[in-house]
């Protein structure tokens, strides 16, 4: 089959790829069928579209803005049609990342919509009270590494006696902290870097590798001051959020595992 010339321009690919990566992420109530010609915008998607409108604008839209939010959907939904009846999706790192990310959505979407009960968040209260104090402040050496495999591949070395000094990557963070209180640790390093970092033993031995939104540490941690826990009354609001953020990444991680055992994976050397 002899496609127009136009679809094979850089450009156009550029555009449609484009699209296909929003759409990947626009509202739909049943799986998109790019056989089919016929598209259907349902209330129920017409009020998601006003209430992405809303929290974006800070406002209801007018009728006017509603169609205009509607006629942009339908163009994504076109667009997003017409990428996979070319197969704009295969081949592409960036799209199959995409897809990547949106399982993990759904495998975390129940705990985001579950509401835990009150002996829950004071059981997980009890258990992770440290993550909760805003005196809490740490002392530690760390190695960055761009990538797990890295940090790993590091952290091998160090159990095998080879010195730390010459191992780890360049970046502008310190190799080495005193005392320094726990929002500056998030300030610097992230907050998902403390999240891994609160539960870890002091000790001379270097673990990891931690996630932070720079890459990935070996961390030895030296010390930790953990100050008074304020009164779960008065944190209830952030010991809920933390109990919903590690639930989703469990339950991410174990719909990951049952996926996984399904598979037979062969890496060639």
């Amino acid at each position: 089959m002899n496609l127009p010339r136009w679809t094979r321009e850089p450009l156009v690919h550029f555009f449609v790829a484009g699209a296909l990566i929003f759409g990947l992420f626009a509202m739909r109530g049943e799986e998109v069928d790019p056989a089919s010609r016929s598209i259907t915008v349902s209330r129920e998607q017409q009020a998601q579209l006003a209430l992405m409108f809303e929290r974006t604008m800070g406002r209801a839209p007018t009728d006017a803005e509603l169609d205009n939010q509607v006629d942009r959907f339908v163009r994504d939904e076109v667009l997003y049609r017409e990428a996979l009846r070319m197969g704009l999706d295969r081949g592409d790192a960036v799209v199959r990342r995409r897809m990547a990310q949106k399982m993990d959505m759904l495998a975390s979407a129940r705990a985001e919509a579950t509401q835990p009960g009150e002996d829950e968040l004071r059981a997980w209260y009890s258990a992770h009270g440290e993550r909760f104090s805003s005196e809490a402040s740490y002392s530690f050496d760390q190695l960055w590494f761009d990538s797990e495999a890295a940090a790993r591949a590091a952290r091998a070395q160090v159990a095998g006696g080879e010195p730390p000094q010459g191992l780890g990557q360049s970046v502008n963070l310190p190799r080495s902290v005193d005392a320094m209180p726990a929002a500056e640790v998030v300030g610097r390093f992230g907050i998902e870097f403390v999240e891994e970092l609160a539960p870890l033993k002091p000790g001379d031995e270097w673990q990891g590798p931690l996630p932070s939104g720079l890459g990935w540490h070996l961390v030895r941690l030296r010390q930790r001051e953990a100050g008074s826990v304020p009164p779960f009354e008065e944190v209830r609001g952030q010991v809920e959020n933390d109990w919903r953020s590690s639930t989703m990444a469990a339950r991410e991680d174990a719909a990951y595992r049952l996926l996984r055992d399904a598979y037979s994976v062969k890496v060639e050397r």
